[in-house]
């Protein structure tokens, strides 16, 4: 199906996410899918208007735009009607998302998804760029052009699954222990402007000394966060930009702009976490055994950081944080971070009948509801979170990765 569009120079559009998954997958496939020859685009929503996901007003947009095959990158999957939609108007759509499937899957020509598959699988814990990866090395190999994509490609693989927080087994753990190596002496322009504005220092290499590599943690903490911040208040294109230039200059410009907003990005989560505690040290602190888990609720609050101030309660509380603020029209607009013995995904399934737009999986979702269907969510959430928590699990976690013998 791409194979033929590329061919007919059908018009693709990739329809992404804005954070730093969604972002390093729509920039692959746009560089890789325009190095084989494919007339290509893209939107992401709007995360202050729109929130998360491909919604009708993309869909219809892109076919008012001449466009043939829509290819959705790290969202999609419980995206039902946008997409049953786009296929009543005659478009082709294969959807690539990594997220838990819902209980209709929507009706698109095609789906990868590595929840799919069985969970034995290596491919299993691929983030949704592990995902777009498969896909655009998969295409290449197929049209016999893969010389000089791999690289490229791998880095923004690494990028986004280290900065999506993806479980590093199966092939991820091979892919990225190639794909940090390549960091450091990457030829995209953006991913040098990163590592230069972020005061990234490539390690020397144990055994050869001319092999410079980059830690996990490079990434985790300073380069993935600087891409992360865009997607939360400011324009994913930036990153975008940032990405698929082979323009140093221009990637200086956007590397510096994700600089900037990183810094504004820190100061919001510092202002919002402090009024959160004096919220919860205030009203809830004393509930929080009865009800097991923890809603808090300002007007104000920028809603595009609300969720690493959610999974900063969660490590002060150790109970599950889902965190909202207003959005007008009587709307509340939620974060949510769970504990391991929590399902946030069943539990927004849970209260289906209350919400707007929901989504995520076991650790970490996002959500609206009516103002008005507060007080009976709170209910609910209390109820589901005691039926599955017991008060020994509501405390912060300590994580062991191993136990090692003395001897």
């Amino acid at each position: 199906m791409l194979e033929s569009a590329i061919k007919n120079q059908e018009k693709i559009a990739i329809c992404g996410d804005y954070d730093a998954d969604g972002m390093t997958s729509t920039a692959l496939l746009l560089r890789s899918l325009r190095a084989l020859g494919a007339n290509v685009d893209y939107a992401i929503p709007s995360r202050m208007h729109e929130g998360y996901g491909i919604n009708k007003r993309i869909v219809e947009e892109f076919n008012s735009e001449g466009v043939g095959l829509i290819l959705t990158v790290d969202n999609g999957i419980a995206a039902f009607e946008p997409i049953a939609r786009g296929r009543e108007l005659g478009l082709k759509v294969i959807i690539t998302d990594h997220h838990d499937l819902p209980k209709e899957l929507p009706p698109a020509n095609a789906i990868l998804n590595p929840k799919l598959i069985d969970e034995s699988s290596p491919y299993r814990g691929v983030a949704g760029v592990g995902v777009a990866y498969i896909l655009a090395v998969s295409l290449a190999q197929h049209k016999g052009e893969l010389k000089g994509l791999v690289h490229p490609m791998l880095a923004l693989f690494t990028l986004g699954t280290i900065a999506d927080l993806a479980p590093l087994t199966g092939v991820n753990r091979r892919w990225v222990k190639r794909g940090l190596k390549l960091l450091s002496k990457s030829t995209l322009p953006g991913v040098q402007a990163l590592i230069q504005v972020s005061g990234v220092q490539a390690s020397e290499g144990e055994k050869n000394q001319n092999s410079k590599t980059l830690k996990p943690e490079d990434i985790g903490f300073r380069l993935g966060p600087r891409i992360n911040a865009i997607g939360r208040i400011g324009n994913p294109q930036t990153v975008i930009e940032l990405l698929t230039t082979d323009d140093m200059g221009i990637a200086l410009e956007r590397a510096m702009q994700c600089e900037q907003v990183n810094s504004e990005r820190q100061k919001m989560c510092e202002e919002i976490e402090q009024e959160a505690i004096s919220l919860v040290e205030d009203l809830y602190v004393e509930y929080l055994h009865k009800d097991r888990v923890l809603v808090v609720i300002k007007e104000n609050w920028h809603h595009g950081v609300i969720g690493i101030v959610a999974s900063r309660l969660v490590e002060r509380y150790g109970v599950p944080v889902f965190i909202g603020t207003f959005e007008g029209e009587g709307v509340i607009r939620c974060s949510a971070r769970g504990i391991p013995e929590f399902n946030v995904f069943e539990a927004l399934e849970d209260s289906r009948d209350l919400l707007g737009k929901y989504g995520g999986h076991k650790a970490a979702g996002g959500f609206s509801l009516p103002a008005d269907n507060l007080a009976d969510f709170r209910l609910r959430l209390t109820e589901f979170a005691n039926r599955y928590l017991e008060i020994q699990h509501l405390k912060p976690l300590l994580k062991i990765d191993a136990q090692a013998n003395l001897n």
